[in-house]
């Protein structure tokens, strides 16, 4: 049984899937990945079979738009990009079907796969990222763009998304999902957020202590460990010039705002500030150029990419967008975080580091200098803090999400080779 890896998103949602791939193929497992034609040369460089979703330049009109990157508007452009790759994605796995029995392990937005898994009976397995897609009315995740206060009773927060999601989520999705099941005389949805789970088996690579699991998610969910993946990047370890400045002096403080992001100038802008009003020495983390200073003093420095488990070991904190990848490394690093949100799941898991007592969070209008210096001396000289970040290292280093995980999508493999 050959295991496709489906996965659409940015760097953060497709190098877990590298990660299960390549697992899944030292398990003697023949497999495939499909993801935007982006992540071509990244397959290429863990050699695996690589299949295109989408060119390269679908992609980058896709993370090129501002609007990407609004706490409301965000979600339906990203949403956009899902569905217009959800026939590609259901056509592919249909010819990959018509070659061999096969088990398809999608994530959050590969709509495509529960077309296919709908429309053909395949076996699909869902692996989710982020602890923000489910829906709970004990625990409900914090959704960008509908602000609500901490003391309001949990059931109505609840209610009050439902909502959200009832005129918002579901106009934008389910039109042109239901006008494509049509096609094949399939049933119409009525809530995405709850067909976008398989019926069969749902996984969370989130563990439980970061996310503690609640009785209203899906039975047929498991929670894993954190897929910690950084290394199957653009680069495996940090260049030699950044290893020296690294090595070279006071651990320095990392700013990074996500592989994806083109409008990060006024971030990088404050972040060189920072430095300088705190005395301290800083790493800029940004592939695309334009958004940092030229004129970065010697204490700063700047990278395109670096695996932030070579680097923030040996970091003072760490300052980010709150994308749950980033999140992940700074847990495992023992370091504190500070989270400026943008979208998506940003804000949920930067009140989830709150609660643990590793971070904070500071709104993108409030991110300045002065408050975000604040910010951090509190953070840095807390012994209640520091602490946090201890046991949250020592969690990480008990955990390995991706044997894990792949051990769930070996023993389904086998059930379903003999049949039961």
């Amino acid at each position: 049984m050959k295991v496709i890896f489906v996965s659409i998103g940015s760097h953060g949602d497709v190098l877990p899937f590298i990660g299960l791939a390549i697992e899944m193929r030292r398990r003697s497992f023949n497999v495939l990945l499909a993801a935007p034609g982006h992540f071509e040369r990244l397959a290429k460089q863990a050699r695996l079979p690589f299949h295109p979703l989408g060119s390269q330049a679908d992609y980058d009109e896709a993370i090129a738009d501002p609007n990407l990157w609004h706490p409301r508007k965000g979600a339906a452009l990203l949403l956009g990009y899902a569905l217009k790759l959800m026939p590609v994605v259901d056509a592919f796995l249909g010819q990959e079907a018509e070659r061999g029995p096969i088990l398809v392990v999608a994530s959050t937005l590969s709509l495509g796969a529960r077309i296919a898994q709908d429309r053909l009976g395949l076996d699909v397995i869902t692996v989710h990222l982020a602890p923000f897609i489910f829906r709970s009315r004990h625990a409900p995740p914090i959704i960008p763009g509908v602000p609500l206060p901490r003391w309001l009773p949990n059931r109505l927060k609840h209610s009050i998304q439902l909502g959200a999601e009832k005129y918002v989520l579901n106009p934008v999705s389910l039109p042109s999902v239901n006008a494509y099941r049509a096609e094949f005389n399939l049933p119409t949805v009525d809530r995405l957020r709850t067909w976008w789970h398989s019926p069969q088996r749902i996984i969370l690579m989130v563990p439980s202590w970061f996310a503690p699991p609640q009785d209203d998610w899906p039975h047929r969910l498991v929670q894993t460990g954190f897929p910690r993946v950084d290394t199957f990047g653009d680069a495996g370890r940090l260049s030699p010039s950044l290893a020296a400045f690294v090595e070279g002096g006071k651990p320095p403080l990392v700013f990074t705002y996500g592989s994806a992001m083109r409008q990060a100038g006024r971030f990088f802008e404050t972040a060189d500030a920072i430095c300088g009003r705190m005395g301290r020495r800083g790493v800029l983390l940004a592939p695309q150029n334009g958004q940092i200073p030229d004129d970065l003093p010697a204490s700063v420095f700047r990278a395109a990419y670096a695996p932030l488990s070579a680097l923030l070991p040996y970091s003072a904190a760490l300052i980010h967008h709150g994308g749950i990848g980033t999140v992940a490394e700074g847990l495992a690093a023992g370091v504190p975080q500070l989270i400026v949100p943008v979208a998506f799941d940003h804000f949920d898991e930067g009140e989830r580091l709150r609660r643990l007592g590793v971070g904070m969070t500071l709104s993108r209008r409030r991110f300045k200098p002065s408050h975000a210096s604040q910010c951090l001396n509190t953070l840095l000289h807390s012994p209640t803090v520091a602490e946090a970040c201890k046991e949250a290292k020592k969690r990480s280093a008990q955990e390995n999400g991706i044997k894990v995980c792949c051990g769930i999508i070996e023993r389904f493999s086998k059930r379903k080779r003999h049949g039961y």
